[in-house]
């Protein structure tokens, strides 16, 4: 009997460990499926079969879209080609909207009864809220990160479980120690500020820049200041390569080191992303910087329905967090920041209160990715979990 095959496709970072603790817990519970589709390092390393390299797909931005979107159709052809044969009983998409529309729309074509997932739902909340109808038609089940996301897709029809983020629960279930972080480098008395530039490369192209020249100015005023960086496997060279210039040298740590770092740094200057609300969960005062290309900001504020964009704020409905965008994402305005949050007793205060306010519902239960994983397991034909483990036993 050939093995059931749940196909999963992730192609951000992010969103390649969330694909690797999906597989991880369902095999848990399944432990003869197989996995397919597309992913990376993460999700390899727990055996899944990756039909193309992800690495095409490390942009962020309307032009940086743009010139990957004929690449985008083709393996989004490849996959539904691949959903259609007869092993394929399930078809989870984690994060990436674009290529999940994509892929999706072109799987429901060639295969109409196949269960479909979104694991990360799209981000409706703060633009472009008719996306709802299109999950309703092309996605059986939405995996939702925050806990506010599952009414928006019940009302138009979806059905939505809110599963928490297994990021944010790694981050609470590792043990990290700001002070062993201070020991092991040899930084004890210094003053840290954890600098975290994004994971894509369009990201970094953008903000790494501006964040090492916000960084020399905050440290004319923060004598001992020291930068220091999580390298992200997708972008370690280019970071590697691009600081090495800078007047205030940063130490660059492996990625495994990040929570102790957040733990021990005294204030934090960040890309938007999932890392604000784990910096948030390690109480350091932080300011996040974003810009993205002029035809993407052209767009965006025309399609934005959210006044922020940092999780934090969004769940607050106000500003815990300062976020300076495009134009006002400079140096002189980030160094402010950063030199505010390090002098002022009462803005750091105002951060860490609202944090301890705000985090518990954010986070949610814990257990994430196997709440995930019992989801979608629930959607397969029984024969294809229980009655192969039976079969395969001999009994």
């Amino acid at each position: 009997m050939t093995p059931p095959v749940v196909m999963i496709a992730a192609v951000e970072p992010s969103a390649d460990a969330l694909g690797a603790a999906l597989i991880r817990e369902m095999r848990q519970r399944a432990p003869h499926l197989t996995f397919t589709g597309c992913g990376g390092p993460q999700m390899q390393a727990e055996g899944f079969e990756s039909l193309f390299d992800i690495d095409i797909f490390s942009v962020m931005g309307f032009t940086d879209v743009a010139k990957v979107i004929p690449a985008a159709w083709s393996r989004a052809r490849q996959l539904a080609r691949r959903a259609a044969q007869g092993d394929v009983v399930c078809a989870v998409f984690v994060d990436g909207w674009t290529f999940s529309r994509l892929s999706a729309k072109r799987i429901r074509q060639r295969a109409p009864n196949l269960p479909i997932v979104k694991y990360g739902a799209p981000q409706v909340w703060a633009s472009r809220p008719q996306r709802t109808a299109f999950v309703r038609d092309h996605f059986d089940l939405v995996l939702a990160l925050l806990p506010f996301e599952p009414p928006i897709f019940e009302e138009a029809g979806t059905r939505a479980l809110f599963v928490g983020n297994p990021n944010f629960e790694a981050m609470a279930a590792t043990p990290r120690s700001g002070k062993a972080f201070r020991t092991r480098h040899g930084l004890e008395g210094r003053d840290l500020l954890a600098v975290l530039p994004g994971s894509r490369k369009g990201e970094v192209s953008r903000l790494l820049s501006i964040f090492g020249d916000a960084t020399t100015l905050a440290a004319q005023s923060v004598r001992g200041l020291v930068p220091v960086i999580p390298l992200a496997p997708s972008v370690a060279e280019q970071v590697v390569t691009a600081t090495r210039e800078w007047p205030v040298p940063p130490l660059c740590i492996p990625p495994e080191e990040r929570y102790d770092l957040f733990e021990a740094a005294d204030v934090a200057l960040a890309a938007s992303g999932t890392v604000t609300t784990e910096i948030a969960m390690a109480g350091t005062p932080m300011v996040v910087g974003y810009r993205v290309d002029p035809l993407t900001a052209f767009w965006a504020k025309r399609v934005l329905i959210t006044e922020y964009i940092s999780i934090v704020n969004i769940f607050a409905g106000r500003e815990v967090i300062p976020e300076r965008l495009q134009d006002d994402c400079t140096p002189d305005q980030l160094s402010a920041d950063i030199i505010r949050l390090f002098t002022d007793d009462d803005a750091r205060r105002t951060q860490l209160t609202a944090y301890r306010q705000l985090l518990p519902a954010l986070i949610g239960e814990g257990n994430t990715a196997g709440r995930a994983a019992e989801a979608v397991l629930g959607l397969l034909d029984p024969e294809d979990t229980v009655d192969l483990h039976r079969n395969a036993k001999g009994q």
